[in-house]
């Protein structure tokens, strides 16, 4: 299993290789000064030449490509020189003459607006980005699956024709829509008896206490986010519920005598978690990247918001940054999803 996963790893390497690539290129073609963005429209020739050099841009295309790539590998290569060290944190592993070859963390470089780095940017809003993209992934799964299994069960009822008719309109609805109506409805016009705000962040400043932990603001954003992997899981689980329900040794188990809670949970719906692992992983994954304009409508401070914003002001670093590291998430789930299905289904071999 390990060597499978390492086999994995190495494939989503030569797919994050791809990515990298493709976001240098198309973030190089598009118009703008980098030097001009970060030190503004008056700066004078020999800061911008400065900046320039810092960033590497005084080179040819595939010199700054070579320079991307050094900035972004965990084992790169450096001049032993101490401003060096303080800008990229590195641990030198082997001296190559007034060089270094060093092992550190990705370097995604500083935003042309705030002169941050962008791996603090990073840190400050991921937390709340995933915090919002895992409630809302329990909240789609468990519900999701509830009314799949009871839909399954109670096919051509009332019950099943309701849970249809939810996972048609949850499909249907475009979440920046979805949310906007949300947020007027359950904010604005039930707001007096709901508490619930139109907007604000998983942390809201308190002029005694500081910031205080909100967790009512999750709750719109959350209803939002999982209103389409809560439709598709409905679906999904409905499907596989009524193919393994037909099963032969589903009507083996009821012969027996078995319970009709131990034939439908037990039994049924542990074989049934295959296309429901699939999408739950899947859209967990793209919540993350789906978390942009919920996030942007609900005010929620997270990684969504924060490249938006940075769209906006033509702060490319920040939103090259949030682009390699989502796909680098796609990637991880996707190994980790592939060694949960031996788990949950020993019929899966991993070769």
């Amino acid at each position: 299993m390990w060597w499978y996963a390492l086999r994995k790893f190495g494939y989503g390497l030569v797919v994050m290789a791809g990515v990298v690539s493709v976001v240098f290129v198309l973030f190089n073609i598009l118009p703008g000064d980098p030097a001009r963005m970060t030190l503004g429209q008056r700066a004078d020739v020999q800061s911008l030449e400065a900046v320039r050099k810092e960033f590497g841009l005084d080179q040819s295309k595939p010199m700054q490509f070579l320079l991307f790539i050094n900035d972004l590998s965990p084992l790169s290569y450096h001049d032993r020189q101490p401003e060096e060290q303080q800008k990229y944190h590195y641990f030198p592993l082997i001296a190559v003459q007034s060089h270094v070859i060093v092992l550190k963390w990705p370097y995604l470089r500083r935003s042309y607006q705030t002169k941050r780095e962008v791996s603090t940017i990073l840190s400050e809003t991921v937390p709340n980005t995933f915090v919002l993209a895992a409630t809302a992934m329990i909240f789609a799964t468990v519900i999701g699956v509830f009314f799949g299994v009871l839909s399954a069960v109670y096919k051509n009822t009332w019950i099943d024709h309701s849970a249809n008719a939810f996972a048609i309109l949850g499909i249907s609805a475009p979440s920046f829509f979805a949310g906007i109506i949300i947020a007027w409805f359950f904010g604005f016009v039930l707001g007096p008896y709901t508490g619930l705000n139109m907007s604000g962040s998983l942390y809201s400043y308190d002029p005694f206490k500081g910031e205080v932990l909100t967790l009512k603001n999750l709750v719109l954003p959350v209803i939002t986010l999982g209103l389409r992997p809560l439709a598709i899981i409905v679906q999904l689980t409905r499907s596989a519920m009524l193919d393994i329900l037909g099963q032969d040794y589903i009507r083996t188990a009821k012969a027996k005598g078995l319970g009709h809670h131990a034939v439908v949970y037990k039994h049924a719906l542990k074989n049934a978690m295959n296309p429901i692992i699939t999408a739950i992983s899947g859209w967990f994954a793209s919540l993350l990247a789906g978390s942009f304009f919920v996030e942007y409508i609900f005010g929620y401070n997270g990684l969504g918001r924060a490249t938006v914003k940075a769209l906006e002001m033509s702060d490319f670093p920040v939103v090259m940054g949030s682009i390699l590291f989502i796909a680098f998430v796609f990637i991880i789930i996707n190994i980790l999803v592939d060694v949960l299905y031996a788990f949950a289904d020993p019929r899966v071999k991993l070769a």
